[in-house]
């Protein structure tokens, strides 16, 4: 949140997960997301052993604790599994993965799905919104756009109006790792076949080389899907594929999402989006360190860079810094050209002597 989140999903598996909620819900004002089919797993020996009604119960539960939006994976039905054979990735949604083994352990349709009106009555008592899961979403770019997840997608439309005829809150969750030149297409068709439900997508990362590195992947394809319309975005850390995050993974990765959000919003020209931007660029060129520090979107990291460079030479008042030093910085440089140009014909050169003017006619030889 210090970085600025919007929303906060607890994915937490382990222990305590009930207390865990209640403290982070206690502990902050924004929405709170939840994947309840987490919690029943954790519960149970096996998800195979899970009856609907347990999954029930937990929804209830949670909703109750004050939860404000939650991903089910619903959409997902049994005739969509063979399609993920084809895939070089598989099922890479957690959840989507443990709704798949429950149906092919039982041969039965997705629970979620058939007891998908006892679930809106739930979502609609407790003003809880649906986050439709796409348990199908490609994990690999060769995996994006394919047969399964359309399949699904379909699905998650027809749901979308189920939801709202019984009087539900609904968004659309998406993909995933999604090449560029897709991605348009792929917003396109869930505003389509979702009826414009909000859209609320996980990067999507444009290529899968760089783990270490998929803040950045991610972020390209977040700030094109939001640029093409996607409502929400939820961030990707560094760690992404390695491991579990630490402080400093989770602030690279609100913040390169914080910018990719900011960036959309200037694309589509939000009313005011870009007055923050002309506000720091005024400060830049006017060399004021101070208010570009406050205005930046991560100051911290914005402050410590310029004072780790300002010991090699700059200091708190230079009208420069180290990337170009006092000789090359093009900003001093153009505001001296203009105060030459603006100068008075016959006023005096900086140095006292006196200004030299070319003739622009009658110029003469003699």
């Amino acid at each position: 949140l210090q970085y600025g989140a919007d929303t906060v999903m607890d994915l937490s598996t382990g222990d305590n997960i009930t207390d865990i909620r209640r403290q982070i819900i206690d502990a902050i004002d924004v929405p709170i997301g939840t994947v309840p089919i987490y919690q029943v797993a954790e519960e149970l020996d096996d998800i195979v052993d899970m009856r609907p009604q347990d999954f029930l119960d937990v929804v209830e539960q949670q909703a109750k604790q004050g939860v404000d939006y939650m991903t089910i994976h619903c959409a997902l039905l049994k005739d969509h599994i063979p399609l993920t054979k084809k895939r070089v990735t598989g099922i890479v949604s957690r959840g989507g993965s443990l709704v798949a083994a429950w149906m092919a352990a039982h041969n039965a349709e997705n629970p979620f799905y058939t007891h998908f009106d006892e679930l809106c009555e739930i979502m609609r008592t407790y003003d809880v919104t649906w986050s439709l899961g796409d348990g199908l979403r490609p994990g690999s770019v060769a995996d994006a756009s394919d047969e399964a997840q359309f399949a699904e997608l379909k699905v998650m439309g027809d749901l979308t109006l189920r939801a709202w005829e019984l009087g539900c809150q609904v968004m659309i969750e998406g993909p995933g790792h999604v090449p560029m030149d897709q991605i348009e297409m792929n917003v396109r068709k869930q505003m389509e076949w979702c009826h414009e439900a909000p859209f609320y997508v996980l990067g999507p990362l444009v290529t899968d080389v760089a783990p270490g590195y998929d803040h950045i992947t991610s972020a390209i394809g977040a700030a094109m899907a939001a640029w093409y319309g996607a409502a929400m975005l939820c961030y990707v850390t560094p760690r992404e594929h390695l491991g579990l995050p630490n402080l400093d993974d989770v602030r690279a990765g609100v913040v390169a999402y914080k910018i990719a959000a900011h960036a959309a919003d200037i694309a589509r020209h939000r009313p005011g989006a870009r007055d923050w931007d002309d506000q720091l660029s005024r400060a830049r060129y006017n060399f004021d360190w101070e208010e570009q520090f406050r205005l930046a979107i991560d100051p911290e990291t914005a402050r410590r860079m310029w004072e780790e460079a300002a010991q090699r030479g700059s200091t708190p008042n230079a009208k420069y810094c180290s990337m170009c030093g006092p000789k090359f910085c093009s900003m001093r440089i153009s505001q001296d050209v203009h105060e030459t140009v603006d100068r008075p014909a016959d006023a005096e050169s900086p140095d006292g002597g006196s200004t030299v003017t070319a003739p622009t006619s009658g110029a003469s030889n003699e």
